[in-house]
Parts: C-alpha cells; structure tokens; sequence
C-alpha cells in the first residue's frame, strides 16, 4: 500500500540486518530508501538492498555511522527526505533527531524532548514517580561522593550505582557492601563520562534475581497510544539481551495488564509518539515490577512482537512520521501463539565471547524461520562495529513448539568462516531452566559460566565439506562441457596457456 507521504525517499542511517529491514519495509509501502556506508562496508547487503547508497566516511563509526554532518550530507546529497536511525548509533541522540527536523527532513522517531526525558535516568525518574509508575527504591540528586554515600547508607545494601544519562547497562556498578561504594561510585562515573560526556550518577536498590520485561507501545501523531504487549528479555550475558520471547512466560493476565498499563502511561507522561519500549525489572518471588528505561526507538527484538501481533511495526513507524493516526484498536490486539528471537553474534563463547572478523564462505538459513540478516555469502565481518550478524525468529502455537521450533532452525543454519554463537544459544535453549521458563537476568551468567562447546571437526575438514557440496554443480557444468566437441574442457590433452605441458 503506497503513502501520501510529506517525503518522498528515506534515508536509513544505519547498517547490518536493521538497515534491511527498513529497506524492506520501505519497498514494502513504495518509498525508495537510500542506504550509508562506511569506507568498511563498502558492499555491504544493506547497500545492496537499499535503492540508493552514498558513503558518508571512514571505518570507525565516530567518522561515519555517528557523524552527524556526514550523515546529514548523505541526505542532502540523495535528496532523502526522511530519516530512520534504526537502532543504536544515533537512534537514541536527541541532538540528532532534532538536526534532522532543523535540516527541514522527516525524523522516524519520537520527539527530541521526549527523546531527552527518558535519555536522562533521573528525569525519568521523577517522571515515573509523578505519572504512578512503580519505581525501585532509589535516590537522585546532588551526587558528590558524600551525598552518594549518604542515600546509600539510607537505601541499604545491595544497590546500583547508575549513570543517570546512560542506558544499556553502561556506567553501572553493582555494590554489595559500603566498602566497595567509593570504588564503584569512581569507575562508574568515569565510564558515565566517557560513554555520555557526562558523569553524574544515581542509586538504586538491587534485584539479584529480577526478570527482565519489557512492553512496546506505539503512539501516533493525534493522541493515541497503544501497546503490543510484552516480551521476555531475561536471558540475557553481560546485560546484554541473548534470547527473546513473547509471551513472557512469568506474567499471568492481571500482571500483564498492570505492566502494560504502566507502559502506556509512562510513554504518556512525555507525549510520546512512534515506536518505544519501556523496560521494567520484575521480583520473581513478590511478582512486583518496577520501571528501568524507556528505549526511544526501534528493539532489536521487535520481530517476536509482529510475529504474535500481525503489526508491522517498522511499516507503522514510517506511516506515523508520516502522520497517519493509527487505526489500530487496542481491543483488536491480541498475542497469538509463542515467538522466539535468537541473536547470532560473530563471537567465540569458548574464549569470553570475544568478537570474530573474516569472510562469511558459507551461508544457508533455515526454511522454516524468519531470517533478519545483513550479511550474505563473501560478506567481510569486520571487528569495527557491533558483532550481531541475524536474527532468527520462529512462531509457534506454544512455547514448548516454538522452543522445538528455534531449536530446529538453529541446527539447519550454516555459517561457516567467522566464528559465531550457534552452539552457545543450542545450549541455552536446551538447559532445563530455561525451557521451564525458570530463570532470570543472571540465569547465563550461573549456568554457563566457562561453557565450552563439545569438540568440533577441525575447520579444514569443515571447509572441505562445504567444497563437497558444491561439487554437484561443477560436475553438471563439466558434463555440459564435455557434450561440446568443440569445448577446451573436453579435451584429453595436456594443454595449458602459456605452452606448459
């Protein structure tokens, strides 16, 4: 279905498996997108998909992906009149979105002042306390070591020490006892600087066994406001999410309904529009969930959404910065079925996850799952960016058929030539915690620390069998050859350029 739309292309200020999917949801509505490049991806699939692609720069991303003038001169240069950030780089820089709308372009995102209220923990904070949305008890304000040490001494043990503009799990220390606060309150602050320019810092109580929930809301640009559910993101290593389902498998409908309510009034409280998530941690034991962080922007994991919803989310983002009402009812929405989402790193788990780079020499996706990838075949994996290479999503009816389901999909996917996690997240599925629904954010961290994945046929003969598999096809070309009298390939002699014989 084509737009009456106020731009005319969209300029996708990204890379990876997220640019695809805009790309794809652009041609999906009729809108030409144009895609960025570093100097790196020259090449990439996501410049291949696109309709246009313009360079904007250098490897490292702070001269191309977070290059606000780079970026913005690649949309002057193609004419885009839209902007989509995916997700992050500058997805969540509310400098950025409004550089885009000051440019006299479309931003494909919330508003920038909604952007910087949740951007800043503490503000959020307060905004939450304000609109009735359950927070952890917590302290922000003044923060010198004094007052720091002061409200923690008042909150008890264990808590954490934030970065109160972060996010992301960065610029956060996790405090057992008084004597490691002044330790934690300087390390944090100084990755809170670095990460963020900006070093002040808050305090929450800490939940050593919290779930990780989160629900997706959806407002448009006439006052309504929607939610998608939840999703599950407990499974998570490092604070970083590994496995995502929906529905989640600790809520029961009253919690449900609480969580999503929360969600809808805290997107409320600063006027939000366009795709968001609000994250909340919940008390396994107590069943009592609190407000973490509203992400302003497209998750990585929204496909488990559209899969038990039927919504385009990336479609509807388009058609809200285009200022379509949504006609979506929340009494229409419903979750049908289970889905899963896996994230496929460029990783070695058998050595601390460390990031892996080479050419992808072979790739097959599994038939009977949804694929979200931005790489193909002789793709270069490069160690400057973010090691996610896909996602795999499946639907089911139930959780146990759509575990069943990412398991299958899992053993039929063939990535040879970069390292990568395959095996780890087999294992996770396959721990009986995990397929219980019995776990929380650590649950990773417990079970699998020092995983090693069971002995492997060396890359050689992994190579040999991927060669293997080609041969049908060379052996067809050759017998095709071999019917030409007149073919070099069907001559028996000895015969090669340059006279050797």
């Amino acid at each position: 279905m084509n737009l009456s739309l106020p731009f005319s292309s969209v300029l996708i200020a990204n890379r990876g498996e997220i640019a695809v999917r805009i790309a794809q949801a652009c041609k999906k509505l009729g809108l030409p997108s144009v895609a960025v490049y570093s100097e790196a991806d020259a090449g990439a699939l996501h410049t291949q998909v696109a309709d246009e692609a313009v360079s904007i720069g250098p490897a490292a991303a702070r001269q191309s992906y977070l290059d606000v003038a780079a970026v913005l001169r690649g949309a002057q240069q193609t004419g885009a009149g839209a902007v989509h950030p995916g997700y992050g780089f500058l997805a969540e820089n509310a400098e950025f979105a409004q550089a885009v709308l000051d440019a006299g372009l479309v931003w494909v995102g919330p508003p920038p002042a909604a952007m910087r209220a949740m951007g800043d923990k503490a503000r959020a904070r307060e905004l939450m306390l304000q609109a009735g949305v359950p927070v952890l008890p917590g302290y922000q304000g003044p923060d010198s070591q004094a007052e720091l040490e002061a409200a923690a001494a008042k909150l008890g043990y264990p808590l954490l020490v934030k970065a109160a503009a972060g996010g992301g799990g960065v610029g956060q220390r996790v405090v057992h006892a008084g004597a490691e606060l002044a330790e934690a309150i300087a390390a944090a602050r100084r990755e809170a600087a670095s990460a963020f320019g900006d070093e002040r810092l808050m305090l929450e109580k800490y939940l050593a066994t919290a779930r990780h929930v989160e629900v997706q809301v959806l407002g448009d640009q006439h006052g309504k406001l929607l939610h998608l559910f939840e999703r599950e993101c407990s499974l998570q290593r490092r604070r970083q999410k590994v496995v995502e389902e929906t529905p989640s498998p600790l809520l029961d409908e009253g919690l449900r309904a609480a969580m999503c309510q929360a969600a809808v009034d805290a997107a409320a409280a600063v006027d939000y529009t366009n795709a968001g998530t609000v994250e909340f941690l919940v008390d396994p034991v107590t069943r009592e969930f609190y407000f973490l962080e509203m992400n302003t922007r497209l998750q990585v994991e929204h496909p488990v959404t559209e899969l038990i919803t039927g919504v385009d989310i990336v479609e509807w983002q388009l058609r809200i910065a285009a200022g379509e009402p949504l006609v979506l009812e929340q009494s229409e929405l419903a979750q049908r079925g289970h889905a899963i989402e896996c994230r496929i790193y460029a990783e070695d788990p058998a050595a601390s996850f460390l990031p892996q780079a080479g050419e992808v020499l072979r790739l097959q996706w599994p038939s009977l799952a949804r694929v979200d990838a931005g790489i193909a075949e002789g793709s270069q994996v490069t160690v400057h960016y973010d090691p996610m290479l896909a996602k795999l999503s499946v639907h089911a009816a139930d959780r146990s058929a759509a575990i069943v389901a990412m398991r299958s999909a899992l053993a039929e996917t063939v990535l040879l030539g970069v390292g990568n996690n395959i095996d780890f997240l087999q294992a996770v599925l396959a721990d009986p915690a995990v397929a219980a629904g019995d776990f929380d954010t650590q649950t990773i961290e417990r079970a699998f620390a020092g995983w090693q994945p069971a002995a492997e046929l060396p890359i050689e003969v992994l190579l040999a069998a991927a060669v293997l598999e080609l041969q049908p096809a060379a052996a067809e070309q050759a017998s095709a050859a071999s019917a030409d009298p007149y073919s070099p390939w069907a001559s028996g002699s000895r015969f090669r350029m340059g006279g050797g014989q």
